[in-house]
């Protein structure tokens, strides 16, 4: 680092204050421990599968490439299986089963709709409808991975078995997704 580069007192200073005023005051509701914040995944978790469950059919059924609505299709039955996988989490831990709204699937959601507003039918559709739902299995993915962390940290384990296994299925599910997209749709939205 040149001495140039060097923080100085007043660059600290002003980072330690932008700190301070950059605090957020959690909710009154607001998780106290690592329990509390697993149960609230899950609940968020819980609603985003409950919601794909409704939405997977108009992606499947605005997709021209069969392969993709085939893929799209078979995971509306993996996912009506992921939610009552998740029914047996909530009851392994003695909670009800509840969603929460989930605002991050709810914005995947509306921009899957967003694509099939603006593009039209065909490749370049499907290849918006797998970007789409690429999207939603990789934030499914990072959830699904820190659902099992969080259940392993708890001592959880057969709700860790469990998560781990819809873990499994949404990677396959992406893998799947990509598959079509390289071997048939990209290839053909090119030409």
């Amino acid at each position: 680092m040149k001495n140039s580069e060097k923080p100085t007192e007043t660059k600290i200073a002003a980072a330690k204050s932008t700190k301070k005023n950059s605090l957020v005051e959690p909710a009154s509701d607001a998780a106290a421990d690592l329990r509390e914040l697993f149960i609230d995944s899950l609940k968020d978790i819980y609603w985003a599968e409950n919601a794909l469950v409704g939405a997977l059919p108009k992606m499947s059924a605005n997709a021209t490439a069969a392969n993709l609505s085939g893929v799209i299709l078979e995971h509306v039955l993996v996912t009506e299986n992921h939610v009552a996988r998740l029914d047996k989490v909530f009851d392994i831990l003695g909670e009800k089963a509840e969603g929460k709204k989930c605002e991050a699937m709810a914005g995947l959601l509306k921009e899957g709709d967003s694509i099939l507003l603006e593009t039209i039918p065909g490749s370049v559709r499907d290849a918006g409808i797998i970007s789409a739902s690429q999207k939603i299995e990789h934030y499914e993915i990072a959830t699904y991975g820190t659902l099992v962390a969080f259940a392993k940290a708890l001592g959880e384990n057969d709700a860790a078995k469990l998560l781990a296994q819809t873990l499994a299925e949404e990677k396959e599910a992406d893998c799947l997704l990509n598959d079509v997209a390289l071997n048939t749709v990209n290839i053909v939205a090119a030409e």
